[in-house]
């Protein structure tokens, strides 16, 4: 059992205690960018100079799985290939996952793209044979990883909903032919529903349960994981099933602030669970943002302690911030406004 498999059981046992809180991150930019997506190479005093090398970005997630923080560490099914060769894993307590589909409203990263000016489509690179029976590395045949993540779209559109749901669908019965586990992701609409934006957040929760109640308990997803959309949409999701363990997604680099906004409200009205991709990748340093997402969500420190102590380590090491730590410490994401910390 890794540390995801005891927090999950103590969640569903109802022994919950904020040390259980789930914090995931996610490396898995690949899958919808070109080379942008590890991220800027800053030098120390903030100037910046291109993209890291894919090198470069493994380096920086084996560092966070032997920092021993995170729970989840999700990435694309290449880049575990390579992470599994260098034996990053081994008597790891960090749950490796895959990124198990790449519908086009994820291709955000790619330059020049127009991609969201249309609902998303399914679409799956991921082999799942192939993750569940590995072809290189040290375990040949062995599964690089039995965790998949799955996402899906709704726009208020019945084709392009239906053919979302149909992709879930075989999805599903491909992962359960493997042995494979998932976690089940619901974005926000990518284009213009036509559905007035205070109903969007309950049109994404109306749409995720519906989703799941044809589902039997053996095909359903280990956890979910959405935007956070406020207080509200997040408590009637959270209390309304207690066997759905209810996640939220990063979205974009933010503030610090917004970082550890999220975690702190969506734990307070919730959820049990965080995966970040681009908060943790383009922050200056991403080991210290991890270190104080944990204490975040322990309790130990409030949304506006994390950023102090984050740029006084920033001072310490010499570093240029992004941003002053006064912007830094602004709550500029418009879900979270309304029920920010003190």
């Amino acid at each position: 059992m890794t540390r995801l498999d005891r927090k999950l059981a103590s969640i569903h046992a109802g022994t919950y205690k904020r040390s259980d809180f789930v914090i995931a991150d996610a490396k898995d930019p690949d899958m919808g960018s070109g080379p942008s997506y590890a991220a800027p190479r800053r030098s120390p005093d903030g100037t910046v100079s291109g993209f890291k090398t894919r090198a470069e970005f493994l380096q920086g997630i084996k560092e966070i799985v032997e920092q021993d923080i995170v729970d989840i560490m999700l990435t694309s099914v290449s880049n575990l290939e390579k992470l599994v060769e260098m034996g990053v894993f081994e008597g790891s307590d960090v749950k490796p996952a895959i990124r198990a589909n790449d519908a086009t409203d994820c291709w955000g990263g790619i330059r020049g793209h127009d991609y969201n000016s249309t609902p998303s489509r399914p679409f799956r690179s991921a082999n799942l044979d192939r993750v569940m029976k590995a072809t290189v590395g040290p375990n040949k045949g062995q599964p690089l990883t039995d965790l998949g993540l799955y996402s899906v779209t709704f726009n208020n559109d019945v084709e392009s909903d239906v053919r979302s749901l149909e992709a879930f669908s075989r999805f599903r019965a491909d992962a359960a032919a493997v042995g494979m586990k998932y976690f089940y992701e619901v974005f926000n609409p990518n284009v213009n529903t036509g559905i007035d934006p205070d109903l969007v957040p309950h049109y994404v929760n109306d749409c995720l349960i519906r989703s799941l109640s044809g589902v039997s308990q053996a095909d359903r997803p280990l956890f979910l994981k959405i935007p956070y959309n406020g207080p509200k949409a997040m408590e009637e999701l959270a209390s309304f099933d207690p066997t759905l363990i209810v996640g939220v997604l990063g979205g974009g680099a933010g503030t610090a602030r917004d970082t550890f906004e999220i975690i702190w409200q969506a734990e307070k009205y919730g959820a049990r669970l965080a995966l970040f991709g681009r908060k943790i990748n383009q922050a200056e340093v991403p080991l210290e943002i991890v270190k104080l997402m944990r204490h975040v969500a322990d309790g130990d420190l409030t949304p506006t302690e994390a950023v102090k102590s984050y740029h006084a380590t920033l001072a310490t090491k010499g570093l240029t911030p992004i941003r002053s730590p006064e912007d830094d410490a602004v709550v500029t994401e418009p879900q979270l406004k309304a029920g920010a910390s003190a």
